[in-house]
C-alpha cells in the first residue's frame, strides 16, 4: 500500500514533455480550489537517487508553487517496467 507523505516542491522534476501540456486556466482553477478545500489528491513521484520526478499530477503541482506552498502530498511509486 502506497504511503501518502509531504515532499519538498523544489526537489521535484518535471520532464519538459509533462510540461508540454500545461493549462494555465487549469492550474489557476486548481489553486483556488486548494485554497478552499486543501489538497485532496496526492501526485505521484518516482525517485532518481537524487530528486523526485512527476509521474501524475502537474496542475496540482503548479497550483501549489502558484500559492506558495514549500512542499505537496504525494506517494512515491516505482518506475514501470516495459
Amino acid at each position: 500500500m502506497l504511503e501518502r507523505r509531504g515532499f519538498p516542491i523544489e526537489m521535484i522534476y518535471v520532464p519538459a514533455k509533462r510540461l508540454k501540456t500545461l493549462e494555465p486556466d487549469k492550474v489557476t482553477a486548481l489553486a483556488e480550489d486548494i485554497l478552499t478545500n486543501g489538497q485532496t489528491t496526492p501526485i505521484r513521484l518516482r525517485t532518481d537517487g537524487q530528486r523526485f520526478i512527476l509521474m501524475e499530477g502537474l496542475h496540482r503541482l503548479e497550483a501549489m508553487r502558484a500559492l506558495g506552498e514549500q512542499s505537496i502530498d504525494g506517494y512515491l511509486v516505482g518506475s514501470r517496467l516495459h
